[in-house]
Protein backbone atom coordinates (compact mmCIF):
# COMPACT_ATOMS: atom_id res chain seq x y z
CA UNK A 1 0.00 0.00 0.00
CA UNK A 2 1.34 3.47 -0.90
CA UNK A 3 1.97 5.67 2.14
CA UNK A 4 -0.84 8.29 2.20
CA UNK A 5 0.09 11.73 3.83
CA UNK A 6 -2.64 14.71 4.77
CA UNK A 7 -1.24 18.07 3.81
CA UNK A 8 -2.64 21.35 4.73
CA UNK A 9 -1.87 24.32 3.08
CA UNK A 10 -1.40 27.71 4.57
CA UNK A 11 -4.11 29.84 2.63
CA UNK A 12 -3.05 33.27 0.66
CA UNK A 13 -3.64 36.47 1.74
CA UNK A 14 -6.24 37.56 -0.78
CA UNK A 15 -9.03 39.00 0.76
CA UNK A 16 -12.48 38.22 -0.77
CA UNK A 17 -13.15 42.08 -1.07
CA UNK A 18 -10.48 42.26 -3.62
CA UNK A 19 -12.27 39.18 -5.54
CA UNK A 20 -16.03 40.39 -5.44
CA UNK A 21 -17.33 37.45 -3.49
CA UNK A 22 -19.24 37.13 0.01
CA UNK A 23 -16.94 36.86 3.03
CA UNK A 24 -17.85 34.14 5.26
CA UNK A 25 -19.44 35.50 8.07
CA UNK A 26 -17.82 37.29 10.81
CA UNK A 27 -16.83 35.40 13.61
CA UNK A 28 -16.49 32.22 12.11
CA UNK A 29 -13.66 29.79 12.00
CA UNK A 30 -12.09 29.36 8.32
CA UNK A 31 -14.16 27.24 6.43
CA UNK A 32 -12.96 23.65 6.27
CA UNK A 33 -12.34 22.19 2.47
CA UNK A 34 -10.77 18.79 2.19
CA UNK A 35 -9.92 17.27 -0.77
CA UNK A 36 -9.31 13.40 -1.71
CA UNK A 37 -7.17 12.22 -4.54
CA UNK A 38 -6.71 9.00 -5.77
CA UNK A 39 -3.32 9.69 -7.43
CA UNK A 40 -0.22 12.18 -5.80
CA UNK A 41 -0.50 16.09 -7.09
CA UNK A 42 2.53 15.42 -9.28
CA UNK A 43 1.07 13.12 -11.53
CA UNK A 44 0.81 15.83 -14.10
CA UNK A 45 -2.35 15.04 -15.00
CA UNK A 46 -6.06 14.12 -12.81
CA UNK A 47 -4.62 14.67 -9.64
CA UNK A 48 -2.69 17.79 -10.46
CA UNK A 49 -5.81 19.30 -12.09
CA UNK A 50 -7.44 18.81 -9.00
CA UNK A 51 -5.23 20.19 -6.79
CA UNK A 52 -5.57 23.15 -9.09
CA UNK A 53 -8.55 23.50 -8.09
CA UNK A 54 -8.16 23.61 -4.82
CA UNK A 55 -5.24 26.12 -4.91
CA UNK A 56 -7.68 28.23 -7.14
CA UNK A 57 -10.50 27.89 -3.62
CA UNK A 58 -7.63 29.24 -1.81
CA UNK A 59 -6.67 32.33 -4.01
CA UNK A 60 -10.06 33.40 -4.14
CA UNK A 61 -11.61 33.09 -0.31
CA UNK A 62 -7.75 33.70 1.25
CA UNK A 63 -7.95 33.15 5.42
CA UNK A 64 -11.79 32.53 5.14
CA UNK A 65 -10.99 28.68 4.22
CA UNK A 66 -8.33 26.23 5.41
CA UNK A 67 -7.71 23.55 2.55
CA UNK A 68 -6.41 19.96 2.98
CA UNK A 69 -5.79 16.95 0.88
CA UNK A 70 -5.15 13.71 1.34
CA UNK A 71 -3.19 12.22 -2.10
CA UNK A 72 -2.92 8.60 -3.41
CA UNK A 73 -5.32 7.01 -1.36
CA UNK A 74 -6.91 3.85 -3.22
CA UNK A 75 -10.73 3.16 -4.00
CA UNK A 76 -12.48 0.94 -1.65
CA UNK A 77 -12.09 0.77 2.23
CA UNK A 78 -8.96 3.06 2.81
CA UNK A 79 -10.83 5.80 1.35
CA UNK A 80 -13.63 5.77 3.77
CA UNK A 81 -11.04 5.50 6.90
CA UNK A 82 -9.69 8.81 5.06
CA UNK A 83 -13.12 10.46 4.49
CA UNK A 84 -13.92 9.62 8.24
CA UNK A 85 -11.09 11.25 9.26
CA UNK A 86 -11.16 14.27 7.38
CA UNK A 87 -14.67 14.45 8.64
CA UNK A 88 -13.84 14.16 12.62
CA UNK A 89 -11.06 16.52 11.84
CA UNK A 90 -13.34 19.30 11.39
CA UNK A 91 -14.06 19.60 7.28
CA UNK A 92 -17.26 21.50 6.74
CA UNK A 93 -16.81 20.34 2.60
CA UNK A 94 -15.60 17.27 1.09
CA UNK A 95 -14.73 16.42 -2.26
CA UNK A 96 -13.48 13.21 -3.49
CA UNK A 97 -12.51 12.87 -6.46
CA UNK A 98 -12.64 9.50 -7.93
CA UNK A 99 -15.33 7.40 -9.02
CA UNK A 100 -14.45 4.18 -7.21
CA UNK A 101 -15.24 6.91 -3.62
CA UNK A 102 -18.79 6.76 -4.57
CA UNK A 103 -20.01 4.00 -2.07
CA UNK A 104 -17.44 5.39 0.48
CA UNK A 105 -18.77 8.61 0.18
CA UNK A 106 -22.13 8.10 0.46
CA UNK A 107 -21.36 5.66 3.77
CA UNK A 108 -19.80 8.36 5.07
CA UNK A 109 -21.56 11.48 4.05
CA UNK A 110 -24.55 9.02 6.33
CA UNK A 111 -22.89 9.56 9.52
CA UNK A 112 -21.89 13.33 9.21
CA UNK A 113 -25.26 14.73 7.37
CA UNK A 114 -23.98 18.29 8.74
CA UNK A 115 -20.53 17.92 6.64
CA UNK A 116 -21.32 19.03 2.30
CA UNK A 117 -20.08 16.19 0.20
CA UNK A 118 -18.93 16.07 -3.34
CA UNK A 119 -18.06 13.42 -5.41
CA UNK A 120 -16.26 13.45 -9.13
CA UNK A 121 -17.91 11.29 -11.86
CA UNK A 122 -20.18 9.05 -9.96
CA UNK A 123 -23.47 8.76 -9.81
CA UNK A 124 -24.60 8.87 -6.54
CA UNK A 125 -26.37 11.55 -4.48
CA UNK A 126 -27.95 12.60 -0.80
CA UNK A 127 -29.27 14.84 1.30
CA UNK A 128 -25.09 15.84 1.57
CA UNK A 129 -24.07 14.46 -1.62
CA UNK A 130 -24.05 16.39 -4.58
CA UNK A 131 -22.14 14.42 -7.81
CA UNK A 132 -20.13 16.08 -10.56
CA UNK A 133 -18.19 15.23 -13.88
CA UNK A 134 -17.34 16.70 -17.04
CA UNK A 135 -18.02 15.81 -20.10
CA UNK A 136 -14.65 14.21 -21.02
CA UNK A 137 -15.76 13.14 -24.61
CA UNK A 138 -16.16 16.07 -26.21
CA UNK A 139 -12.20 16.38 -25.84
CA UNK A 140 -12.21 13.25 -27.60
CA UNK A 141 -13.81 13.53 -30.18
CA UNK A 142 -11.40 15.95 -31.35
CA UNK A 143 -8.44 14.55 -30.56
CA UNK A 144 -10.13 11.38 -32.05
CA UNK A 145 -10.16 13.85 -35.39
CA UNK A 146 -7.18 15.01 -35.22
CA UNK A 147 -5.45 11.63 -34.69
CA UNK A 148 -7.61 10.00 -37.90
CA UNK A 149 -6.26 12.73 -39.92
CA UNK A 150 -2.14 13.00 -38.69
CA UNK A 151 -1.77 8.96 -38.18
CA UNK A 152 0.39 7.55 -41.01
CA UNK A 153 0.03 3.56 -39.69
CA UNK A 154 -3.37 4.02 -39.92
CA UNK A 155 -3.10 2.24 -35.99
CA UNK A 156 -4.43 4.69 -33.32
CA UNK A 157 -3.43 3.49 -29.89
CA UNK A 158 -5.45 3.90 -27.16
CA UNK A 159 -4.69 3.17 -23.12
CA UNK A 160 -7.93 2.67 -21.13
CA UNK A 161 -7.91 2.50 -17.15
CA UNK A 162 -11.37 0.96 -16.05
CA UNK A 163 -13.95 -0.30 -17.79
CA UNK A 164 -17.29 2.07 -16.72
CA UNK A 165 -19.06 4.00 -18.86
CA UNK A 166 -17.26 7.35 -18.51
CA UNK A 167 -13.65 5.39 -20.43
CA UNK A 168 -16.22 3.68 -22.76
CA UNK A 169 -17.96 7.02 -23.80
CA UNK A 170 -14.34 8.01 -24.51
CA UNK A 171 -12.73 5.17 -26.83
CA UNK A 172 -16.07 5.35 -28.58
CA UNK A 173 -16.51 9.37 -29.40
CA UNK A 174 -12.29 9.24 -30.44
CA UNK A 175 -12.98 6.01 -32.64
CA UNK A 176 -15.94 7.51 -34.36
CA UNK A 177 -14.34 10.70 -35.09
CA UNK A 178 -11.31 9.09 -36.34
CA UNK A 179 -13.26 6.98 -38.33
CA UNK A 180 -15.14 9.79 -40.06
CA UNK A 181 -11.96 11.32 -41.57
CA UNK A 182 -10.11 8.17 -42.16
CA UNK A 183 -12.23 5.30 -42.94
CA UNK A 184 -9.25 2.84 -42.64
CA UNK A 185 -7.47 3.61 -38.87
CA UNK A 186 -8.17 1.10 -36.33
CA UNK A 187 -7.83 1.52 -32.92
CA UNK A 188 -5.74 -0.85 -30.77
CA UNK A 189 -6.95 -1.04 -26.66
CA UNK A 190 -4.85 -1.42 -23.68
CA UNK A 191 -6.69 -1.78 -20.41
CA UNK A 192 -4.06 -1.15 -17.30
CA UNK A 193 -7.29 -1.59 -15.11
CA UNK A 194 -6.15 1.40 -12.80
CA UNK A 195 -6.11 4.85 -12.56
CA UNK A 196 -2.87 5.86 -11.82
CA UNK A 197 0.11 3.70 -12.42
CA UNK A 198 3.25 5.00 -14.51
CA UNK A 199 4.61 1.54 -14.83
CA UNK A 200 1.72 -0.08 -16.79
CA UNK A 201 0.59 2.83 -18.40
CA UNK A 202 4.37 2.89 -20.18
CA UNK A 203 4.42 -0.82 -20.77
CA UNK A 204 0.93 -0.43 -22.36
CA UNK A 205 2.38 2.07 -24.40
CA UNK A 206 5.35 0.33 -25.49
CA UNK A 207 2.64 -2.64 -26.52
CA UNK A 208 0.64 -0.53 -28.56
CA UNK A 209 3.28 0.72 -30.08
CA UNK A 210 5.16 -2.51 -30.76
CA UNK A 211 1.29 -3.28 -32.95
CA UNK A 212 2.08 0.02 -34.89
CA UNK A 213 0.61 2.68 -33.12
CA UNK A 214 1.83 6.19 -34.22
CA UNK A 215 -0.58 8.35 -32.10
CA UNK A 216 -1.41 7.10 -28.43
CA UNK A 217 -4.53 8.69 -26.69
CA UNK A 218 -4.76 7.60 -23.03
CA UNK A 219 -7.55 7.94 -20.53
CA UNK A 220 -4.85 7.16 -17.11
CA UNK A 221 -3.26 9.99 -14.84
CA UNK A 222 0.39 10.38 -15.46
CA UNK A 223 2.98 11.51 -18.38
CA UNK A 224 3.88 7.75 -18.71
CA UNK A 225 2.74 7.15 -22.12
CA UNK A 226 3.94 10.32 -23.12
CA UNK A 227 7.34 9.47 -22.25
CA UNK A 228 7.39 6.12 -23.92
CA UNK A 229 6.06 7.75 -26.73
CA UNK A 230 8.90 10.60 -26.65
CA UNK A 231 11.10 7.18 -26.84
CA UNK A 232 9.71 5.58 -29.50
CA UNK A 233 9.44 8.75 -31.92
CA UNK A 234 5.75 8.32 -31.91
CA UNK A 235 3.18 11.17 -31.08
CA UNK A 236 0.27 11.66 -28.03
CA UNK A 237 -2.09 13.30 -25.97
CA UNK A 238 -2.07 15.16 -22.53
CA UNK A 239 -4.68 13.81 -20.52
CA UNK A 240 -6.47 15.87 -17.61
CA UNK A 241 -4.05 18.42 -18.20
CA UNK A 242 -1.68 19.90 -20.73
CA UNK A 243 1.17 17.80 -19.65
CA UNK A 244 3.10 20.64 -21.52
CA UNK A 245 6.67 19.22 -20.62
CA UNK A 246 5.96 17.17 -23.71
CA UNK A 247 4.99 20.42 -25.99
CA UNK A 248 8.34 20.11 -27.79
CA UNK A 249 8.93 16.23 -28.18
CA UNK A 250 5.51 13.77 -28.22
CA UNK A 251 3.12 15.91 -27.05
CA UNK A 252 0.29 17.24 -29.69
CA UNK A 253 -2.65 18.75 -27.63
CA UNK A 254 -4.30 17.57 -24.41
CA UNK A 255 -7.70 17.63 -22.80
CA UNK A 256 -7.41 20.00 -19.60
CA UNK A 257 -10.19 19.40 -17.26
CA UNK A 258 -10.34 22.78 -15.02
CA UNK A 259 -12.15 21.94 -11.90
CA UNK A 260 -11.24 25.48 -10.56
CA UNK A 261 -14.73 27.50 -10.89
CA UNK A 262 -16.93 24.64 -9.33
CA UNK A 263 -14.65 24.05 -6.86
CA UNK A 264 -14.63 28.12 -5.66
CA UNK A 265 -18.83 28.21 -6.74
CA UNK A 266 -19.48 25.03 -4.45
CA UNK A 267 -17.28 26.53 -1.38
CA UNK A 268 -19.32 30.02 -1.79
CA UNK A 269 -22.43 28.07 -1.59
CA UNK A 270 -21.43 26.69 1.53
CA UNK A 271 -20.46 29.84 3.19
CA UNK A 272 -23.93 31.49 1.84
CA UNK A 273 -25.67 28.35 3.42
CA UNK A 274 -26.86 27.74 -0.42
CA UNK A 275 -25.65 24.43 -0.78
CA UNK A 276 -27.80 21.97 -2.07
CA UNK A 277 -27.58 18.60 -3.80
CA UNK A 278 -26.89 18.78 -7.36
CA UNK A 279 -25.82 16.50 -10.29
CA UNK A 280 -23.88 18.28 -12.73
CA UNK A 281 -22.28 17.47 -15.63
CA UNK A 282 -20.53 20.30 -17.54
CA UNK A 283 -18.06 20.28 -20.70
CA UNK A 284 -16.84 22.81 -23.49
CA UNK A 285 -20.26 24.97 -23.09
CA UNK A 286 -19.22 26.33 -19.30
CA UNK A 287 -15.14 25.70 -19.90
CA UNK A 288 -14.77 22.30 -17.63
CA UNK A 289 -13.44 20.81 -20.81
CA UNK A 290 -11.32 22.86 -22.54
CA UNK A 291 -8.47 21.52 -25.43
CA UNK A 292 -4.96 22.20 -24.44
CA UNK A 293 -2.53 23.90 -26.90
CA UNK A 294 -1.78 22.62 -30.17
CA UNK A 295 1.62 22.07 -31.20
CA UNK A 296 2.51 22.90 -34.85
CA UNK A 297 3.27 18.92 -35.29
CA UNK A 298 -0.33 19.36 -36.07
CA UNK A 299 -0.79 20.71 -39.96
CA UNK A 300 -2.72 23.87 -39.52
CA UNK A 301 -5.60 22.91 -41.85
CA UNK A 302 -6.04 19.73 -39.38
CA UNK A 303 -5.83 22.68 -36.48
CA UNK A 304 -8.49 25.02 -38.08
CA UNK A 305 -10.82 21.74 -38.67
CA UNK A 306 -10.16 20.72 -34.55
CA UNK A 307 -10.71 24.28 -33.42
CA UNK A 308 -14.03 24.34 -35.40
CA UNK A 309 -15.32 21.25 -34.37
CA UNK A 310 -14.30 22.40 -30.73
CA UNK A 311 -16.51 25.41 -31.22
CA UNK A 312 -19.16 23.44 -32.40
CA UNK A 313 -19.72 21.78 -29.45
CA UNK A 314 -18.96 24.65 -27.08
CA UNK A 315 -21.97 26.07 -28.72
CA UNK A 316 -24.00 23.46 -28.68
CA UNK A 317 -24.27 23.12 -32.85
CA UNK A 318 -22.93 19.84 -32.84
CA UNK A 319 -23.06 16.69 -30.52
CA UNK A 320 -20.13 14.25 -30.67
CA UNK A 321 -22.91 11.46 -30.83
CA UNK A 322 -24.77 11.85 -33.65
CA UNK A 323 -26.21 8.89 -35.84
CA UNK A 324 -25.86 7.32 -38.10
CA UNK A 325 -24.09 5.18 -35.19
CA UNK A 326 -24.70 1.45 -35.21
CA UNK A 327 -23.39 -0.49 -31.85
CA UNK A 328 -20.14 -3.12 -32.31
CA UNK A 329 -23.00 -6.29 -32.97
CA UNK A 330 -24.06 -4.34 -35.65
CA UNK A 331 -27.45 -2.87 -34.70
CA UNK A 332 -28.57 0.98 -34.82
CA UNK A 333 -28.07 2.56 -32.03
CA UNK A 334 -28.85 5.98 -33.42
CA UNK A 335 -30.92 6.99 -36.74
CA UNK A 336 -28.98 9.39 -39.20
CA UNK A 337 -29.50 12.81 -37.20
CA UNK A 338 -30.11 11.79 -34.28
CA UNK A 339 -28.08 12.59 -31.13
CA UNK A 340 -27.22 10.35 -27.73
CA UNK A 341 -29.46 11.39 -24.60
CA UNK A 342 -27.39 11.54 -21.47
CA UNK A 343 -29.21 8.64 -19.91
CA UNK A 344 -27.74 6.48 -22.49
CA UNK A 345 -24.31 8.41 -22.26
CA UNK A 346 -24.51 8.07 -18.63
CA UNK A 347 -24.97 4.28 -18.71
CA UNK A 348 -22.83 3.22 -21.92
CA UNK A 349 -21.83 0.09 -21.77
CA UNK A 350 -21.28 -0.95 -25.49
CA UNK A 351 -18.21 -0.41 -28.01
CA UNK A 352 -19.46 1.30 -31.73
CA UNK A 353 -19.14 -0.45 -34.84
CA UNK A 354 -16.09 -0.97 -36.01
CA UNK A 355 -14.17 -1.50 -32.74
CA UNK A 356 -12.68 -4.42 -32.47
CA UNK A 357 -12.20 -6.16 -29.31
CA UNK A 358 -14.39 -6.61 -26.09
CA UNK A 359 -15.13 -4.32 -22.83
CA UNK A 360 -13.65 -6.44 -19.99
CA UNK A 361 -16.29 -7.42 -17.03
Amino acid sequence: MKRRTLLTTAALATTLAATGLTAYADGHEPLKVGFVYVGPVGDGGWTYEHDQGRLAVEEAFGDKVETVFVESVPEGPDSERVMTQMALDGADLIFTTSFGYMDPTINVAAKFPDVKFEHATGYKTAENVSVYSARFYEGRAVQGHIAGKMTESNVVGYIASVPIPEVIRGINSAYLHAKAVNPDVEFKIVWVFEWFNPAKEADAASVLIEQGADIILQHTDSTAPLAAAEEAGVLGFGQASDMAAYKDTSRIGSIIDNWAPYYVARTQAVMDGTWETVNTWDGMDTGMVKMGEMTDKIPADVQAEAEAMAAAIAAGEYKPFTGPINKQDGSVWLAEGETADDGTLAGMNFFVEGIVGDIPQ
